[in-house]
């Protein structure tokens, strides 16, 4: 995610507190946070997927996906 998004949602946060927002502000605030989240989720997905797990034994085994 770019900074001037980022600088944006900070700036639509801002402006909540101070005044509240209208339905078009909501609405972009909204679409915002929906792509910091799912940035932020692939981001954490990607770490996980090269975590390793040593047992007692020392060997490394890959962390499993639950379903």
């Amino acid at each position: 995610m770019t900074n001037t998004k980022l600088d944006r949602i900070n700036e639509l946060a801002r402006l909540a507190k101070e005044r509240g927002l209208t339905p078009e502000e909501l609405a972009e605030r909204d679409a915002l946070r929906k792509e910091y989240i799912a940035e932020w989720r692939r981001g954490a997905e990607q770490v996980l997927e090269n975590t390793y797990i040593v047992d007692e034994r020392g060997q490394k085994r890959k962390l499993r996906k639950k379903h």
